[in-house]
């Protein structure tokens, strides 16, 4: 099979699996999902749906969060990780958009990326799912899912993000992007994973890579140490010392 084929199988099993994938970041608008897509970086969406409603209450605009001062932040969004940093890359993001941006997130890539802790991975999910440009954001989920199928090298997620634009059509990207995180989260895990019985890995993986994932998740024997060794032959020295003098 090769890897085109491979692909379209993949994108019909995900398709049947989450035919209408939701956006797991709660937000009303742009403004509001730019900021819990920065607020989701090395944080859980889940964190991140927990501590938005109370931000989002006193600074649901550009202008509103701009005028908080970076205490007030980071003090609503304590329980994120990285907050202090977050909470600054918010009051500046916040403040270039009033003065730059007429109060309102730019659709356009090189805008998005120069604003405060918006790199491209956050920047192609503000596209993609504000304002439906087709991207391709790979997270640490995509990264490892398409490695395992034999999508890409994983050598890094730059080349994993060119590999699956140049499998996938531009039309299924922004779906795929979710599908394949729903996916990883709930039949794919990174740690303790069965790929054969994965049911997508259990066809997709090459049987090298099952088989490299089997004996990594296997028990370890625990190796006796020079020491513990040692120890165990005085004893059982001692022991056979002891039966002799007995009889």
């Amino acid at each position: 099979m090769t890897r085109a084929e491979k692909a379209a199988r993949i994108a019909e099993q995900l398709a049947e699996l989450y035919p209408e994938p939701p956006i797991p970041l709660d937000h009303t608008d742009p403004f509001t999902l730019l900021v819990a897509v920065m607020l989701s970086a090395q944080t859980t969406d889940k964190k991140v749906n927990e501590v938005t409603p109370a931000l989002f209450a006193v600074a649901p605009t550009p202008e509103k969060m701009a005028a908080l001062e970076v205490e007030e932040i980071r003090e609503l969004i304590r329980q994120i990780g990285l907050a202090p940093t977050k909470a600054k890359n918010l009051k500046k993001m916040a403040t270039i958009l009033v003065e730059e941006h007429g109060g309102e997130v730019p659709r356009d890539h090189a805008d998005l990326v120069a604003l405060p802790g918006v790199g491209n991975k956050t920047a192609q999910v503000v596209e993609a799912q504000a304002f439906g440009v087709p991207a391709f954001p790979v997270d640490t989920h995509i990264h490892r899912l398409a490695a395992r199928w034999g999508l890409s090298s994983g050598k890094n997620v730059a080349t994993t993000e060119r590999d699956l634009k140049s499998l996938f059509p531009e039309e299924l990207w922004n779906d795929l992007h979710l599908q394949i995180i729903y996916f990883g989260r709930e039949h794919c895990p990174a740690r303790g994973h069965d790929l054969s019985t994965c049911p997508i890995c259990g066809w997709a993986a090459s049987k090298k890579r099952i088989a490299e994932e089997a004996k990594k998740n296997a028990p370890k024997k625990r190796k006796k140490t020079a020491a513990k060794k040692t120890a165990a032959k005085k004893t059982a020295a001692k022991k056979t010392t002891e039966k002799a003098a007995r009889s």
